[in-house]
């Protein structure tokens, strides 16, 4: 039996073309071949979506089939005959422009997205053509490692690139404090030409290594630091690196082991100019070789518990 139409595109029966143009898209995309190149499912119901939006994107053929069912073109030798088309058809039957069309949901301009994988396709989806460059095309992706201290305070770093086989190219490559890692820098005009005169958009991705000591969490910053069980237990004040410089923090007497202690401002700074905090977790730390004298101590220091410390502890 025929499917439905207007279930394959999950529409209503009396959607308008804006609404039945939204669902087509949405589920193009999701079965498009390119997507799921190796599930021959999604490549049928890419090829049921294409036929449902080929009928009911058609004004006329649209009133056929509500007239007629999916069989209309077999209602009498001198109906109408469905031709086969390269693009979806828009309204009216008119070629369909998915680069256009992508490109107005994603950003203009953005690379990667749909206006790449459908280009220009024909006979459902099987065969594919190359698109003429538009405003977007000619965009180039390229990757980075950036280290952590750059992706925090921002910088420049040195970007080599080889275009169809001539010298390698030297770009300097901003980096605007707070970046993430895999956010993405345009650089206008540095990508691949488009027709004589133009270029399209250079598109560096951005890789943050890892800092030894650092962590970051999105706008804070977190730092474990080793203090002495005297520092711990009387409190001290220590010297502790950050973004802006070394910075003194206090360690208040009786600190335990894991405890976080909050400097406001020195985390990392977003576009706005404000600052996230800096959150130093304090590690107790003994030294290598203990003397029987400070052994003895320890013995003694242990009569100040009052309770078990691991009485919470359950599986």
């Amino acid at each position: 039996m025929a499917k439905d139409y207007y279930q394959v595109l999950e529409v209503d029966r009396g959607a308008k073309q804006p609404e039945i143009q939204k669902a087509y898209l949405k589920l193009a995309r999701k079965y498009h071949p390119d997507v799921n190149p190796d599930d021959k499912k999604a490549k049928d119901k890419f090829q049921e979506v294409q036929r449902a939006y080929e009928v009911l994107s058609d004004s006329e053929k649209r009133k056929l089939y509500d007239q007629f069912g999916p069989k209309f073109e077999e209602m009498g030798a001198g109906g109408p005959r469905m031709r086969k088309s390269g693009p979806g058809p828009g309204p009216g039957g008119q070629p369909f422009d998915f680069s256009d069309l992508f490109r107005q949901q994603a950003g203009e301009g953005a690379h990667g997205g749909f206006s790449d994988i459908f280009g220009q396709f024909a006979d459902g989806g099987a065969k594919f053509r190359q698109a003429r460059p538009r405003t977007g095309a000619g965009t180039v992706e390229h990757q980075i490692e950036i280290p952590f201290n750059t992706a925090v305070l921002g910088g420049e770093v040195q970007l080599s690139l080889t275009r169809d086989k001539g010298p390698p190219e030297t770009i300097q490559v901003k980096i605007p404090p707070g970046i993430e890692d895999g956010q993405k820098i345009r650089l206008r005009g540095q990508g691949a030409p488009i027709g004589r005169k133009k270029k399209g958009d250079l598109l560096v991705k951005v890789h943050v290594i890892p800092h030894s000591y650092f962590r970051r969490r999105k706008k804070n910053l977190e730092l474990r630091v080793p203090i002495t069980l005297g520092e711990s237990v009387n409190g001290a004040t220590i010297d502790v690196p950050s973004p802006g410089g070394t910075i003194a923090v206090k360690v208040p007497a009786g600190c335990n082991s894991g405890s976080k202690l909050r400097i406001k401002g020195q985390g990392v700074r977003s576009k706005s100019g404000k600052a996230g905090d800096l959150y130093v977790e304090v590690q107790i730390v003994l030294p290598k070789t203990i003397d029987a004298e400070s052994k003895k101590w320890c013995e003694k220091f242990d009569a100040n518990y009052t309770s078990d410390p691991r009485e919470k502890l359950k599986w």
